[in-house]
């Protein structure tokens, strides 16, 4: 497993769930194009890469470039490593016909190659941190943030408090808070934020 504490930027959600069988790390998605008119997406990415460090991974084509050079333009002078796949002809498996130029994107990417292409970033470390002091799915549901009558809006709150975006979830929402706080951190938010 790869690891690194930079967050990970990726097209979409078939891009983010094939990277996750390969880093632990945070991968954040563009939704394509989406990326274009997403300003609170935009604003955390800008965020994001200021305080975490970005890696962008996206796919070949002039689609992927295209949306590469958009993030590099609003993360500014942030600390940015691009990973780049090998283009590769052909058509992915969840799809009917290939794309518009032929290639195979990050989802549908070869294990080996897209292993290749992430360890000659160099962005990434040898293993993982201690996970001992980690923000667990325990601490959001002890916090009254998921999984709790009226936990949404809550976690929406607590989410604008803290600055990061209120439609965050899920793994992703467990990711960026481990990306962005301590376990102390946390907790001192939350005391922050209730009181």
């Amino acid at each position: 497993m790869f690891h690194t504490s930079r967050a990970i930027i990726v097209e979409g959600k078939y891009d983010q769930i094939r990277l996750s069988a390969l880093t632990d790390a945070l991968i954040l998605t563009t939704d394509g194009f989406g990326i274009f008119s997403d300003k609170e997406k935009q604003r955390f990415i800008k965020k994001t890469a200021r305080e975490k460090g970005l890696m962008i991974i996206t796919d070949s084509d002039a689609a992927g470039f295209r949306i590469r050079h958009f993030i590099e333009n609003i993360a500014g002078c942030a600390d940015i490593i691009n990973v780049f796949i090998p283009d590769v002809y052909g058509k992915e498996r969840r799809k009917t016909q290939a794309s518009k130029e032929g290639k195979i994107g990050v989802e549908g990417m070869d294990t080996r190659a897209l292993e290749e292409a992430l360890r000659r970033s160099g962005a990434f470390e040898e293993s993982a941190a201690s996970q001992a002091d980690a923000i667990t799915y325990t601490d959001l549901y002890e916090a009254g943030l998921s999984g709790t009558e009226n936990s949404a809006e809550k976690r929406r709150a607590f989410l604008r408090h803290i600055a990061l975006p209120e439609r965050l979830t899920g793994a992703t929402l467990l990711k960026a808070l481990n990306a962005f706080l301590t376990k102390r951190d946390f907790l001192n938010a939350l005391q922050e934020f209730n009181s």
